[in-house]
């Protein structure tokens, strides 16, 4: 079974993490700084993808990332070499993984103050991480507030909205495990009726959009 799973890396100037070749599919988010992976820099809000081994160096000014990674339950944590690893949330997937064939997608949610997401589902399971602002998540039937640096898990079927900060932009960085037919597409189903042609205050960037196999 599988683990979808948030690392936060905090590394020094010349620290890597080092992945090792387990297969595992991995996307580490630049939150600040900048890192090297076989030659090619990552620098500030920008993520990088890949399957098994692999080095992830930071540059002269360190780096903090936030790195998502989909593993067999119980894989052990790799952590950075020259700084500190945090896991800020796990989450055993089950059954939520869809059926067919696979895409990873990492990308982020940006709200206008006030702004709010009508209640919806995903085709997919995910953990979200907040960037900047604020925002409350009602699921479940309970509310809970998030500041930067607060990570939740959506598991993709149940019913979610989520209200952004009133006085103050707001984003969320996520990763989440979708049908590959989706492949450039959006995950999200509303499900008010009168919601779905009202105007929507959130905007998306788009990071990675991966197609990937276990």
């Amino acid at each position: 079974m599988w683990t979808l799973r948030l690392l936060e890396d905090a590394i020094a100037s010349g620290g890597a993490v080092t992945l090792p070749d387990d297969g595992a599919n991995r996307v580490a988010y630049v939150v600040h700084g900048s890192i090297a992976v076989d030659g090619t820099a990552y620098a500030d809000d920008s993520a990088w993808h890949g399957r098994g081994a692999a080095t992830l160096r930071a540059g002269r000014e360190g780096a903090a990332l936030w790195r998502f990674e989909l593993v067999r339950d119980g894989a052990p944590v790799i952590a950075a070499e020259g700084g500190r690893t945090l896991e800020k949330l796990s989450a055993p997937l089950g059954g939520l993984l869809p059926e067919g064939p696979l895409l990873l997608r990492c990308d982020s949610v940006a709200f206008p103050p006030g702004g709010c997401a009508f209640l919806h589902t995903h085709q997919g399971p995910g953990i979200r991480c907040l960037i900047e602002g604020g925002i409350r998540i009602d699921t479940h039937g309970a509310s809970t507030c998030y500041a930067p640096g607060g990570a939740w898990f959506e598991a993709g079927p149940e019913p979610v909205s989520a209200q952004a900060a009133a006085d103050r932009p707001s984003r969320f960085i996520r990763a989440m495990v979708l049908p590959a037919r989706l492949l450039g597409g959006s995950s999200i189903a509303y499900l008010r009726e009168e919601d779905r042609a009202k105007p929507k205050s959130q905007r998306y960037r788009g990071y990675l959009d991966v197609p990937i196999t276990l």
